[in-house]
């Protein structure tokens, strides 16, 4: 095990992770990799044996009482020899005091534990070729027409942490499309789909109510023409996983969110769509 040297990875070398989640069959986004490198500059890790990268995580750091750890992945012909528990405590290491949140595959839950994560739900992610509908409906606006502090201020009921920075990036990024819908001036339901490696991905994914996310989800498909949709939602949200069923999307995966330590109170029954298990 001495022989693995850690670093952290420059933001333009962060495809290197990216690259292997698409590997392990996670599908991340085409333009996931410069929105990653956003909020935390440090918080990506790569492992390197004779300057070969063997391993990698992320620990981003959103503020001083927040990080969230994804990205954790050992090459395959690497394992089993120490490589990653190594880089999994410079990852920990790196969050110092922070509550750190993470999704981990069902099966590795006991190992997260071990590190003091506790369960806090599954998210569960729904995945299949959807129609597009022929026109968006009319009360759906452009995200990028809302005023940006109105959606700060709603992400912050269901995300553990200020992610201004990130989510300017993500709803900008070329190819992200968003869409909201206001009521009374409110702003009652809001999206981004992006294109993956493979189809699209939709997150986040807010809403009051069912009636609010499917207006947004219609608007988003209409955006994307026929395709493979991705959408992770939390399991405790039930119209979230009635909304995905009725428009076909079917269950293929499963994470476990977990945490080191207590966050403030969300609003997942306002969550119909994660915004990513890398980031959270």
């Amino acid at each position: 095990m001495s022989d693995l040297q850690i670093r952290n990875l420059r933001p333009d070398e962060i495809s290197i992770a990216i690259d292997w989640a698409a590997t392990e069959g996670w599908n991340p986004g085409l333009r996931d990799a410069a929105c990653f490198a956003i909020p935390d500059a440090k918080g990506f890790f790569i492992g390197e044996i004779q300057g070969e990268p063997v391993a990698s995580v992320s620990c981003v750091n959103y503020n001083e009482r927040f990080a969230f750890l994804g990205f954790y992945i050992v090459r395959a012909d690497f394992r089993g020899k120490g490589h990653g528990l190594r880089i999994w405590k410079a990852a920990i290491a790196h969050a110092g005091a922070r509550v750190i949140g993470l999704d981990g595959v069902v099966a590795q839950q006991e190992n997260y534990r071990k590190s003091g994560f506790q369960l806090a739900h599954a998210n569960i992610r729904y995945s299949g070729l959807v129609a597009a509908p022929p026109k968006p409906p009319a009360e759906v606006v452009a995200l990028g027409a809302i005023p940006f502090a109105l959606v700060e201020a709603d992400d912050a009921t269901v995300f553990p942490a200020s992610r201004s920075a990130f989510l300017r990036a993500w709803i900008n990024s070329p190819g992200h499309v968003g869409c909201a819908l206001l009521r009374d001036g409110t702003l009652a339901a809001w999206g981004v789909i992006r294109p993956c490696r493979t189809g699209r991905k939709i997150g986040p994914l807010v809403a009051d109510d069912r009636a609010a996310a499917e207006a947004v989800l219609q608007a988003l498909l209409a955006s994307s023409g026929s395709n493979e949709i991705v959408l992770d939602i939390p399991a405790l949200n039930r119209d979230a996983i009635a909304l995905a069923e009725s428009v076909g999307l079917k269950p293929t995966f499963e994470t476990a969110r977990m945490y080191t330590g207590p966050i403030r109170s969300l609003r997942l029954d306002r969550v119909f769509g994660v915004t990513s298990f890398e980031l959270g």
